[in-house]
């Protein structure tokens, strides 16, 4: 794949002040931790807003939205540098097609990842998608598989078009809490965490809203119905995620093609052959000594024998 050239982060000054300043602050606290690069993989199902967020971090539209096209096959990395920190981020296109996971799209991202390191993975999802089914828990299954399930320690569900008013007369915290919590199952579910894993490693949940209709703050700040900015927010998560612990993860051919079929079981051949030897050759040579035993008696020894 092509060198992908990291260009000036001019987006940033796309921000209201108070953004600009705490996304600066932000990124110092990497440079304190001696993170000079950070590398954010942003994946889910088709129209959950991906490609918005995406635009949203950066401040500049650099991946295509559309509501009336289908997502590219591809995925995109956008890099952009601001004062000595290499921020990348890859966009990837859904992994659904028909109801069911696309293999191919999912073999695309892994040769588009090969020989880049992911940071930390954002799983996007939509606030206003109220029912799950098992394709959530399938799309979950299908990045555990690809990446392993360590990559959920370095991960955040980003739940997008979080501008809404919920149903049946619902708290608006309430429904954030029942909705993330209906989606975080699915997520431990298809991820194989058991539950000391999973509240070991918590995986937080970051509200987005990425259309113009989002209100402001007197800062002029995009903010959520809760009152909170939530491009800082996102970051800022994102941040914590990356110092609290767990490792990065670094897509190698290995990854890529999985596990050889040729290996497996090969921990169980001594286990196979011992037991062959004690219950198969054994009684063999047990039988064909008898039988030798017996050839090398007279018929008045055996007929002696038998009369006892």
């Amino acid at each position: 794949m092509a060198f992908v050239m990291a260009r000036e982060w001019l987006g940033i000054r796309q921000f209201p002040p108070a953004t600009q300043t705490r996304l600066i602050e932000l990124l110092g606290k990497l440079k304190q931790e001696n993170v000079s690069t950070l590398t954010i993989l942003v994946m889910g199902k088709g129209g959950m807003g991906k490609s918005s967020t995406v635009n949203s971090i950066l401040g500049e539209r650099v991946a295509s939205v559309s509501a009336f096209q289908s997502e590219g096959l591809r995925p995109i990395m956008c890099s952009r540098t601001q004062a000595g920190f290499t921020l990348n981020i890859i966009d990837t296109p859904g992994i659904v097609e028909g109801g069911y996971v696309n293999e191919q799209a999912i073999g695309i991202i892994k040769r588009f990842l090969l020989n880049k390191t992911i940071d930390v993975l954002l799983y996007v999802d939509r606030l206003d998608a109220y029912r799950m089914d098992t394709l959530d828990k399938q799309v979950v299954k299908a990045i555990t598989d690809t990446f392993g399930k360590t990559i959920w320690r370095r991960s955040l569900v980003v739940l997008t078009h979080a501008q809404l008013s919920p149903p049946d007369g619902l708290n608006y915290d309430d429904f954030v809490a029942r909705r993330s919590e209906a989606l975080l199952t699915y997520v431990r579910l298809g991820g194989r965490l058991s539950k000391a894993e999973f509240q070991k490693n918590s995986i937080p949940v970051v509200l987005v809203e990425n259309s113009g209709r989002c209100k402001t703050n007197d800062s002029g700040e995009k903010i959520l119905p809760n009152g909170i900015a939530w491009i800082p927010n996102l970051v800022e998560t994102i941040i914590n995620v990356v110092t609290s612990g767990g490792q990065s993860i670094t897509v190698d051919q290995k990854l890529i093609e999985g596990p050889n079929p040729n290996n497996r079981g090969k921990l169980f051949i001594p286990l196979i052959l011992a037991f062959q030897y004690l219950f198969v050759v054994k009684t063999i040579q047990r039988s064909i000594q008898e039988d030798v035993r017996k050839e090398n008696k007279s018929l008045w020894e055996l007929r002696d024998i038998g009369g006892g």
